[in-house]
């Protein structure tokens, strides 16, 4: 795919008829427990060989552990990885671990794609639909889990967002001719869609009602309660000056567009005339789906308040 767009992923060609996605990605815990969170680091590796239009075959671990720690930990970390491996079609083949201060986990994964089916970043055109198939907040969720002051519903549904693969999503968009996909993860909703924006030399309408939520996510947001990734992506957006937000919108559901994700859906832009079809195909295959904008000509992009 070259160097020159920042894409979800390494893409070899191998033959015309197949291309090798590579891709790596690891962090420390977001929850406590050990199982979940080997989902959740998981399903968030997988879900760039998604973004990318294809599917993974094999996967190595990466991981840190501290020595003071129970091994059993690190076992019950790797199990919930595998399990999501497995979950996904694909094995794991090794890997590799290390002495940290701190646990971490992740995944090197290689996947396939056909050459001309890759999805990119760049692509969407004027006209286009925008939609989004997970709801964003986790970063507010896991922020309020570290202060002790979460719900145990909101964390549960966080956590089983974070540890859905994007599998299903994926296929269905495959099935439509889409123009541009990205998966949504730390630099949030607006970091991950002004990539597509820039890349693609136009403009996204986004409609802040639109956008879905994670329950408890905009209450924790009003309380303030915020990873400190959310405003370095703000203050990087606001000095682009790409960006213009309805000043109707209120300030907490504005906090969220910038939320940092953990393991986020998938963004697409989708031909007008093909909507309808992506929407009935989701909807049958009991895959979320929301349509959450617009592409325009221009650059950058524009949030109103619907």
């Amino acid at each position: 795919m070259g160097l020159a767009a920042p894409d979800d992923a390494a893409v070899y060609r191998v033959s015309d008829e197949q291309a090798i996605i590579s891709t790596a990605d690891f962090f420390p815990p977001v929850v406590d427990d050990a199982y979940a969170f080997g989902q959740i680091a998981a399903a968030n590796a997988l879900s760039n060989v998604y973004a990318m239009g294809g599917e993974p075959l094999v996967a190595l671990n990466l991981a840190g552990f501290p020595e003071d720690l129970d091994l059993d930990i690190l076992g019950r970390i790797f199990q919930g990885g595998a399990d999501k491996v497995v979950e996904a079609g694909a094995v794991i083949a090794g890997g590799h671990t290390v002495t940290d201060e701190e646990p971490k986990y992740g995944l090197a994964v290689t996947g396939q794609v056909h050459p001309d089916r890759i999805f990119t970043k760049g692509g969407a055109q004027p006209g286009d639909a925008l939609v989004l198939t997970k709801p964003i907040g986790t970063g507010v969720i896991t922020t309020a889990l570290k202060r002790d002051c979460v719900a145990q519903a909101h964390l549960d549904e966080a956590v089983a967002s974070m540890s859905r693969l994007s599998a299903g999503a994926a296929k269905l968009l495959r099935g439509c001719n889409i123009h541009a996909c990205t998966d949504i993860t730390g630099y949030g909703l607006l970091g991950h869609a002004m990539e597509m924006a820039r890349h693609g030399n136009v403009r996204f309408e986004i409609i802040a009602q639109a956008v879905p939520l994670l329950s408890g996510a905009l209450a924790y947001a009003q309380d303030d309660v915020a990873p400190g990734g959310l405003d370095r992506n703000r203050a990087h957006l606001e000095t682009e000056g790409l960006l213009t937000l309805d000043e109707s919108i209120a300030p907490a559901l504005a906090m969220l567009l910038f939320d940092p994700q953990t393991s986020g859906g998938l963004l697409a832009a989708v031909p007008p005339q093909e909507l309808a079809g992506l929407e009935n195909a989701f909807r049958a295959a009991n895959e979320p789906l929301w349509h959450i904008g617009a592409v325009s000509e221009g650059k950058g992009i524009t949030i109103t308040s619907g």
